[in-house]
Formats: C-alpha cells, sequence, structure tokens
C-alpha cells in the first residue's frame, strides 16, 4: 500500500512540475501588443505560435494546421482578445469600446474576422456561440514575400490611418481602424 502511494505521489508531483514548466515556458509565448493616440487606445493579447515546418494555411485534406474556412482562435492557448478605449470603425463597421474575443475564419483570398462578448477564454478551441458575435467583417489577404516563423499582430499607421496586422507564414491581414 505504501508504494502504491509513493508511485501515485511520484506522479503528480511530475505532473504538477510539467505544469508549471509549461505556463513559465509556453510553446507558444503570450504577447501583448498596443497602440495608443490621442483619441483611443487599442490592445491586443493574444499568444505566438510557431509555423515549425508546418502547412499553415490551406485544405483540411493536406493537413493544413488553419484549414480554409474552419474557425481558428487567431493564434494559440487561449483566445485572442481586442480592446478599444472608445467607439471605432473596425474595417468600416461600427464597433462600441471594450474588449472583445477576436477569431478568424481564413480562406485563401479573405478571412471573416469576428468579434465576440464573451472574453477571456482559455482553451477556446472550439467556435464560441454565434449569439454573442458583435461584430462580424471580410477582409482580403496579401501575400508575403517570405514565410513568417511566429504568427505575429501588430499595429501601423500610414496616409490612410491605423491598421491592425496579421500576419503568419505567407499571409498577412490588415484591418482598417478609425
Amino acid at each position: 500500500m505504501k508504494n502504491v502511494l509513493k508511485i501515485i505521489g511520484v506522479l503528480v508531483l511530475a505532473f504538477v512540475c510539467y505544469v508549471a514548466y509549461m505556463v513559465i515556458n509556453p510553446v507558444s509565448p503570450k504577447e501583448t501588443v498596443s497602440y495608443s493616440s490621442e483619441n483611443t487606445n487599442f490592445e491586443v493579447v493574444y499568444s505566438r505560435p510557431y509555423k515549425k515546418d508546418r502547412l499553415i494555411f490551406g485544405s483540411e485534406n493536406d493537413g493544413a494546421l488553419v484549414p480554409f474556412g474552419k474557425y481558428w482562435r487567431t493564434g494559440a492557448n487561449a483566445a485572442t482578445t481586442f480592446e478599444t478605449s472608445s467607439d471605432i470603425l473596425f474595417n468600416g463597421e461600427e464597433l462600441k469600446a471594450g474588449k472583445y474575443a477576436l477569431y478568424t475564419f481564413p480562406f485563401e483570398n479573405s478571412w471573416t474576422v469576428r468579434l465576440g462578448s464573451e472574453n477571456d477564454v482559455f482553451f477556446a478551441v472550439s467556435e464560441p456561440d454565434r449569439k454573442n458575435v458583435v461584430l462580424k467583417t471580410d477582409v482580403s489577404t496579401k501575400k508575403l514575400d517570405k514565410p513568417l516563423e511566429q504568427f505575429t499582430i501588430d499595429f501601423s499607421k500610414d496616409s490612410t490611418g491605423v491598421k491592425m496586422n496579421l500576419m503568419w507564414d505567407r499571409v498577412s491581414v490588415s484591418i482598417p481602424l478609425e
């Protein structure tokens, strides 16, 4: 009986150590990016998976990590969140100030981007309830000249305004924010 308890104790300790290691050193590290202007602040919190010689976007039959037309939490580990401090136009659509879950449905030439009212969902492996969708919009894709190893979200500003950019592998999506 003592040996069984020792074995169970060792297994529990090993599991706790493994979980602690994965929290401290995640395979897809958590990132926070932000943009500030005199009128508003934007913040995105997401996890950044790596390509690692995998097919990222493509057909499910070809084994793509993110199959065309399927729900993607737009990162790893947990739901990606987008927060705005003021009412804005998100790709031309009205969006109230607040914090939202950001997820996508990638296609070859465009992505459907959805913002949901239910945010901070850990894992987020299944598509959120559609009744919580606050905004749905389509954005064209652009091809990158060379593959980007790690999924990246950033903000840029040019003569047309501020854009939130989602980039991975050879694909880039830019969402205008006004």
